[in-house]
């Protein structure tokens, strides 16, 4: 449903095609008059100095924001149906809405996230004409709603939840009960909204939430806001108008996190080859290595979100894979998926029976200043959620986990071994970089020949079953095996080789 804008990259059966894209674009455009084809224009050297668009670009932005402010700008309201006998499961919490205390809980897990969509109108980002993200940005955005909820989790009382949710009148979804020939006839009780007591805590906490929102504001000096994560993508390559992908943005968040002030006690780790590495984390979190043993502070240790980008399949998702989603779809430490479907980025917080839940950044809002001491939150809640099926789902994504403490990031390198030994995901923790490995390196980012993992049996691929051999070199087969009988095999694993930057 993504519109395609000028300077967007293509998706080829699911995967991101940047080389061919900047093939195009080297080109000079040729356009086909009345008598033949027009010559090339020629390039402005001032211009491409200066970065600044030249008069064509401004038109086919002007053009591509009017279409998009229309095509996002208005949405059709349908209530999502839910089982009330099948549990719910928003990152690590599970709801059986069979009845409506349970119902309340859930809607107010939802509507606290915090949803960040598509804006107009907001200053015009540096280096371009574009005034609006949509039809482009929606990545982006599903990147800073990942980030934001471990924001919420770092910054925020433990199950804090929005106290004016009440302003959000509507509950724009409906639970029922299946049909089963015991049940004939059988209606359930319409869900209706109930006033929960305001807790004092979560009033306490609420200029805290106002404050992670301004961090995400559509305003230059924002420190997550779209005009601050634009420019650090610059540094890849990016720019105002082309497409990202998840693992750009896992790491465009770690840049922007690493560059802020507002946060002395975060660091955002990403990954290399579905592999964490134990060591790096340690060198990120432990403040007491460049610290004297007689410091009293020698035990303080930084809270991290580490974001792991995968690849689910080849074309499509591989259903083999949706088990291994929703376990950790089911852990406390989950922050989220950032992927969607093709060319659609979503944020996925959950599930029930086979089917995702999910935040949608594909409305497009008018901006709000939030630099405005009483600026409205409300648009940054979102009462409608909404599911699709996993077959859906695309096969590039990014996953969120978050550790508050030393003990907390032992029970999620726990947690994680424990779903990837008992499901397909070859997700590695090990304790050291092997030598000549640097980090915030990718070993490769080309696709070779596809070798299956020693657990993977029966794929699209290879219906039999028989498998395919692993690769034999003898240093990479050392490097990436787990000893839980699973292995990162180079340019081959499951996962596959994420954008490297």
């Amino acid at each position: 449903m993504n519109s395609v804008s000028p300077s967007a990259v293509q998706y080829a059966g699911g995967a991101m095609q940047d080389e061919l894209v900047e093939s195009r674009r080297q080109r000079p455009l040729e356009r086909q008059g009345s008598f033949g084809p027009r010559p090339a224009r020629t390039p402005d050297p001032s211009r491409e100095a200066t970065g600044e668009p030249d008069e064509m670009d401004k038109l086919k932005a002007k053009l591509m924001t009017a279409w998009n402010n229309v095509k996002y700008g208005w949405t059709v309201k349908s209530k999502t149906s839910f089982n009330k006998i099948s549990p719910v499961t928003v990152l690590g919490h599970s709801y059986l809405l069979n009845n409506e205390d349970e119902v309340e809980r859930f809607r107010l897990a939802f509507v606290s996230r915090i949803w960040l969509t598509y804006r107009r109108e907001f200053p015009q980002l540096e280096g371009s004409t574009w005034t609006t993200d949509c039809g482009w940005g929606c990545m982006l955005r599903s990147g800073q709603m990942l980030l934001a909820q471990g924001l919420l989790i770092h910054l925020m009382p433990r199950d804090w939840a929005w106290p004016d949710v009440q302003e959000l009148t509507e509950v724009d979804f409906e639970v029922f009960r299946p049909r089963s020939p015991s049940l004939t006839g059988y209606q359930a009780p319409k869900c209706t909204q109930r006033k929960r007591p305001e807790s004092v805590r979560d009033r306490q906490a609420e200029p805290i939430h106002h404050k992670l929102l301004t961090w995400f504001g559509d305003l230059p000096p924002a420190p997550f806001g779209l005009h601050q994560l634009v420019e650090i993508g610059k540094s890849s390559g990016k720019k105002a108008g082309d497409w990202y992908g998840p693992s750009i943005v896992a790491h465009i968040l770690r840049k922007a996190v690493a560059k802020t002030s507002v946060l002395h006690n975060l660091a955002v780790y990403v990954a290399q080859d579905c592999t964490v590495y134990k060591e790096d984390v340690v060198h990120l979190c432990d403040l007491s290595l460049g610290q004297t043993p007689s410091d009293p502070c020698s035990q303080a240790w930084k809270s991290i979100i580490i974001l792991v980008p995968v690849r689910l399949g080849g074309e499509a998702l591989n259903p083999s894979y949706i088990e291994c989603v929703k376990n950790i779809l089911k852990l406390d430490c989950c922050i989220g998926i950032i992927g969607g479907k093709p060319k659609h980025s979503l944020y996925f917080v959950g599930f029930q029976d086979e089917q995702l839940l999910y935040l949608d950044p594909h409305y497009c809002q008018p901006v709000v200043d939030v630099s405005q001491v009483d600026f409205s939150p409300e648009s940054f809640h979102c009462s409608s959620p909404k599911k699709m099926p996993f077959t859906r789902m695309d096969p590039s994504c990014t996953i969120g986990f978050y550790a508050k403490n030393k003990k907390d990031f032992e029970s999620l390198c726990s947690a994680v071994s424990v779903v990837s030994f008992h499901t397909l995901l070859s997700l590695s923790i090990r304790a050291q970089r092997p030598t000549g490995i640097k980090e915030g390196r990718q070993r490769s980012t080309k696709r070779g020949p596809l070798r299956i993992h020693p657990n993977y049996c029966k794929t699209r691929s290879d219906p039999t079953g028989a498998g395919g051999a692993l690769n034999k070199s003898p240093s990479w087969n050392h490097l990436y095996t787990y000893s839980l009988t699973h292995s990162i095999i180079h340019s081959a694993n499951p996962c596959g080789p994420a954008e490297s930057l």
